[in-house]
């Protein structure tokens, strides 16, 4: 059951910078709220109420709103027509689609001088014979009824007729009084046998699919059936995407300690050995900016992130971190860096400038 909170009163008042006490305008449709109650001690300035599309089964707690002037509460559980007699300022009631069969109980608005406009479309009292007649005839002050203007001439006509239709509308609600008894008992019997068949089903899934595809009557125990499983399917929704699976982190280093060789960005590249440093061609992304490159030269390996994921390559020799550049090609984007090695193989170096070890040796004599 959702209750009206103050702060739930407060968080639909933005409008007026969450000043409950100020507030003429107060919508609170489709939460699910089964009772009405605090509005008239939190909000007596109320002139518009909107509260649609809930589970209020019964009109109560509203009688301090003496500058209340429309009310809606379509598409509620509600049965009759009640406490709202004090509300001298009502002049539009939406009653839409409630389950609205005891008629008679309109009678209790006669004294709301000001009210002009009454809807009262899918309620089970509007299938009643005479019920237009009926209405207008008992509310004389009505302009519009169920969207439809009341003109002089209809008052006129059923006026005179008043007592032989409210007659039959007795007879009539009556009738329906003991139809919905028996809803009620049916309604008990399908959910007991409906539960059973749940409780066999493992799966929560399952179990509420099952609810869904049961048939049921139109009737406010339903509907309140209806809200709770559709509750129970949101909270799952929100619970999946909340959860969400944790990401793994990739492991860069095995447990000794050696780096470990990764691509995610799966970037085309080329690694050079040179006698005295190692050269890193990266092909990223041509358009890709600088900001989403991250460089990080150790003494062992050279890593990049490019937009949060992992190039790591494990390099044979040690490097000199600080001594290392990085360049980026302003034309085809390429990254290029460089990392002196820390121990310069001299054999390399002296077979690729084509000399001795002899005349490498006698060369550092000469230079000693």
């Amino acid at each position: 059951m959702v209750r009206i909170t103050e702060e739930l009163v407060r968080k639909k008042s933005e409008h007026n910078e969450m000043l409950i006490g100020t507030l003429e305008e107060l919508s609170l449709h489709q939460e699910d709220i089964e009772r009405i109650e605090h509005l008239q001690n939190w909000c007596r300035d109320l002139k518009i109420l909107l509260l649609q599309s809930n589970l209020i089964a019964k009109i109560e707690n509203l009688h301090k709103l003496k500058r209340l002037e429309y009310l809606n509460l379509a598409l509620n559980n509600i049965e009759r027509v009640e406490n709202l007699q004090p509300l001298e300022s009502l002049n539009k009631l939406d009653l839409t689609l409630n389950f609205i069969g005891e008629l008679t109980s309109i009678e209790c608005l006669t004294e709301n001088y000001n009210l002009k406009t009454l809807i009262l479309t899918g309620n089970p009292c509007c299938d009643y014979p005479n019920y237009r007649e009926y209405v207008i005839g008992t509310l004389t002050q009505l302009e519009s009824l169920d969207c439809q203007d009341v003109t002089s001439t209809q008052k006129l006509q059923a006026k005179p007729h008043l007592r032989e239709y409210r007659a039959i509308i007795v007879q009539r609600q009556a009738v329906y009084a003991m139809q919905r008894d028996e809803q009620k008992i049916r309604f008990l019997q399908q959910k007991q046998q409906l539960e059973a068949k749940m409780s066999t089903i493992e799966d929560e899934s399952e179990r509420i699919k099952t609810f869904w595809d049961s048939t049921s009557e139109n009737c406010p125990e339903i509907r309140i059936e209806m809200a709770r499983y559709q509750k129970q399917c949101r909270n799952k929704k929100n619970t999946g995407e909340t959860e969400k699976p944790i990401k793994k982190e990739p492991t860069l280093f095995a447990p000794c300690g050696r780096p470990y060789n990764l691509n995610k960005p799966e970037l085309t590249f080329k690694l050079k050995d040179e006698a005295n440093e190692y050269i890193l061609e990266l092909d990223v992304y041509k358009y890709l900016e600088t900001s989403h490159l991250k460089v990080d030269v150790e003494i062992n390996y050279i890593r990049v992130v490019v937009k949060g994921k992992i190039f790591q390559i494990a390099l044979n020799e040690e490097v000199k971190p600080s001594a290392a550049t990085v360049r980026r090609s302003q034309i085809t984007g390429q990254l290029v860096i460089t990392a002196p090695k820390l121990n310069e193989n001299k054999l390399l170096a002296f077979k690729s400038e084509g000399k001795s070890l002899d005349e490498c040796n006698q060369k550092a004599a000469r230079r000693q």
